[in-house]
């Protein structure tokens, strides 16, 4: 039997159809109030998706050439350390190498010895502003067709510490220093735009994707008056991303994100995707009962690779309160190798193309983002919204609707505000704080703080242990 005739015996059953077989099975209770319910994000959810739900729907593709790699995020407070660990995790199975530097006092030479740059993705984030180490650091990898990411966000850092890296005037001038330096050379991406900053701080996915998109607009628009031609290649901006448990908004959440990149570039001659790269959320882990992190770490990878994330960085299950060791790095890579080599994912980042629900999902995100995008720019952009305090604002009042919902269990996480082993002792394991830190300082702007749904209960049983 061919396979253009296998169900060619059954008649097709429409969408109305379906609703029809459905209303009358509920016997007389009302199709919308019993079975349509409304996400957080105010998102509308059916019983059932159909074909005919694609019809109307302008559905999203990623490249023909799109692939995703393992990353690994190393701390570089001794270089040569540093470089041990790069070498080692990369004979190891990561593909990418994320290097946190917290200060100027780095060997750009000794951090990359024996690294293959020609086959390794390089993401560096800086904990500072300064020209002399970039330059260091393009000068060692010139005319090498290395893959670098230098994730520059000066937004970023005043919405997450309250303050510009030096003062307004600075930062912006060190900036287009780098802008110009970048030109001459190959660089991926030079800007980063921060989504997880939003995410861990309680913001939903409405709010994350406008937020992120009105954070970038304001360096597509910055650099739109100082150059007198369309924007260059060098300006392309990597995002990075935080997934939580949502494993299907999560998918769609990133397929929005790559939509409303393009919707928005694409004003300013910007032809080229966006970058994305996905570690999962620090919100939904626990302290006690920390192997639970495992599954929720694994379901929010598979929710980025499915979302078509470009590089995946996996949260050990014991970061938030281990300082980096090798077993949990370890494990943690090795959930994603298994995902990529012996569940087949490295060819699975497009099979989410043509899902009714995730489409249906995808779309909707997209269109209540950009909706609240707009809303921003008419209020003067993201930057005058967050002086006035009112980013803040709404975050807090997001995070406080989800706390609440995780405080009366209807938000579940298993082992803390559901089936607790009471026996389980914490407190002589803590080798970092695990809880927000309260250190008073002055700030221009009032900062976004990062909290954990699971941090108050957490402190009882602590005190209590």
């Amino acid at each position: 039997m061919s396979k253009s005739s296998l169900f060619g015996e059954f008649p097709k059953v429409s969408a109305k159809q379906w609703k029809q077989k459905i209303q009358f099975d509920l016997k007389g209770a009302d199709y919308n109030n019993t079975l349509i319910w409304e996400s957080q994000d105010g998102i509308k959810i059916k019983p059932f998706y159909h074909t005919e739900d694609l019809r109307e729907l302008k559905t999203f593709d990623l490249p023909e050439d799109h692939n995703w790699r393992i990353a690994q995020s190393l701390y570089v407070g001794n270089s040569k350390l540093a470089n041990e660990r790069a070498v080692d995790v990369l004979k190891r199975g990561a593909e990418s190498l994320i290097f946190t530097i917290p200060n100027t006092d780095f060997d750009v030479q000794t951090l990359l010895t024996n690294v293959n740059l020609e086959a390794t993705a390089l993401y560096f984030n800086f904990d500072f502003l300064a020209l002399e180490p970039l330059e260091n650091i393009l000068s060692l990898l010139h005319g090498k067709n290395t893959c670098i990411h230098l994730n520059i966000d000066l937004i970023g850092n005043l919405a997450r510490t309250g303050n510009w890296f030096h003062n307004l005037k600075k930062d912006h001038s060190i900036l287009e220093e780098i802008f110009n330096l970048t030109k001459k050379q190959n660089v991926s991406s030079t800007l980063s735009v921060d989504l997880s900053l939003y995410q861990n701080a309680g913001a939903n996915m409405i709010q994350q994707l406008a937020y992120s998109l009105a954070h970038a607009n304001e360096y597509l628009n910055y650099f739109s008056n100082i150059t007198t031609s369309k924007i260059e290649r060098p300006l392309s901006i990597n995002f990075k991303v935080s997934v939580g448990s949502n494993y299907f908004f999560e998918i769609a959440k990133l397929r929005a994100l790559r939509w409303l990149w393009k919707t928005v570039s694409s004003a300013y001659g910007i032809s080229n995707e966006c970058h994305i790269l996905a570690l999962p959320s620090r919100r939904n882990k626990t302290l006690y009962d920390y192997n639970v992190n495992m599954l929720r770490t694994t379901s929010e990878c598979m929710s980025a690779i499915l979302g078509g994330a470009d590089a995946v960085c996996n949260l050990s299950y014991d970061a938030i309160y281990h300082k980096e060791n090798e077993f949990g790095d370890r494990i943690a890579r090795n959930q994603l190798l298994l995902l990529k080599e012996e569940s087949y994912f490295d060819e699975a980042s497009k099979v989410s193309k043509g899902s009714y629900y995730v489409e249906s999902l995808t779309e909707q995100l997209a269109e209540k983002a950009l909706r609240l995008f707009k809303k921003i720019e008419n209020s003067g952009g993201f930057l005058a919204e967050l002086k006035k305090g009112n980013i803040q604002k709404k975050l807090k009042e997001s995070a406080v609707k989800e706390q609440q919902l995780f405080d009366s269990g209807e938000i579940v996480s298993v082992g803390t505000n559901k089936f607790q082993n009471t026996e389980n002792r914490m407190k002589g394991d803590l080798e970092l704080y695990p809880f927000v830190k309260t250190k008073p300082r002055k700030t221009i702007i009032e900062p976004i703080i990062e909290r954990r749904l699971a941090e108050a209960l957490e402190q009882k049983r602590l005190d209590n242990e």
